[in-house]
């Protein structure tokens, strides 16, 4: 996370096109809902900041049924996933993997050993979505609540799959670098 947009790795060229240095496009998947169904494509922006990166929305179109196109004029959206590392702490409350021993007996002793510590980094990623939508005068007979549910079951659809995704692409694009793999090549073509 730390290279500029323009040397991230495509991993999944099938799903993430680079459009320019810090501009990709997304391609989240087909999601079913009821009896239709939608594929968001994302296009985003990415800058890198001091201990990672910021993911802004710069549109969204939804591709499927002309019912679900007809829908591209009557939303808006915006979006922003702040991705960070950090040194890793665990919750205090959650013990510890190893055995304790009495640390008295091993002091008298002297046979008390030192471990060495290991860095661990974690992965926390923030991510505020906002969306508009103008509700069609058919559907005036269904509750608002409703429909801000279907709308937030998308959203929440996106988010299931797009920040995993993102996730795992990261990990093997630093095994890869961290086997010496420095070729940025992606997986699959579009």
């Amino acid at each position: 996370m730390a290279l500029p947009a323009s040397q991230y790795s495509v991993l999944d060229a099938r799903r993430i096109e680079r459009v320019d240095d810090t501009t990709f496009k997304c391609y989240v998947g087909q999601l079913k809902f009821f009896s239709w169904s939608v594929e968001p494509v994302i296009s985003v922006s990415v800058t890198v900041e001091e201990g990672g990166c910021t993911i802004r929305l710069l549109g969204c179109k939804l591709q499927g049924s002309s019912f679900v196109e007809d829908i591209n004029n009557k939303f808006s959206a915006t979006m922003t996933n702040v991705v960070r590392y950090r040194d890793y702490v665990p919750d205090s409350d959650s013990g510890s993997d190893s055995e304790e021993t009495d640390g008295a007996e091993e002091a008298a002793t002297g046979q008390q050993q030192q471990q060495p510590a290991v860095a661990r980094k974690e992965i926390v990623s923030d991510t505020t979505i906002q969306v508009c939508l103008e509700v069609p005068t058919w559907s005036s007979f269904l509750p608002v609540a409703s429909i801000e549910s279907v709308g937030s079951g998308v959203m929440q659809n996106v988010l299931n799959v797009m920040v995993p995704r993102f996730l795992a692409q990261l990990q093997t694009d630093y095994a890869l670098w961290a086997a010496g793999d420095e070729s940025r090549k992606p997986v699959g073509e579009i």
